[in-house]
């Protein structure tokens, strides 16, 4: 029994698949999704600015997904917080 601690291996323990890691990792990509857009909206505007963009169009349409994304981001946000109040008023 000793030798438990040692036969304990946490890298792969991280490995399978739990439903926690797999909301987080969820989570995660469609922060950087979210991320990934504002900064192509942010180099399509200034590409507008520069006048060097040949279709304005392909910004106002980065510029909508970006903040869609967004509010999208802040709705999830609301439920998690909502959610966290609801469970803090519970009483045990």
């Amino acid at each position: 029994m000793s030798g438990l601690s040692g036969d304990l291996d946490f890298a792969e323990a991280a490995k399978t698949p739990s439903p926690n890691t797999d909301f987080a990792r969820m989570l995660s990509k469609g922060l950087e999704s979210v991320q990934a857009s504002q900064d192509k909206a942010n180099d399509l505007g200034i590409q507008v600015a520069n006048g060097t963009l040949q279709d304005p169009a392909q910004y106002t349409m980065a510029s909508t997904e970006a903040s869609l994304g967004l509010q999208m981001t802040l709705a999830v946000r609301n439920k998690a917080v909502e959610a966290f109040q609801e469970i803090m008023r519970m009483q045990a």
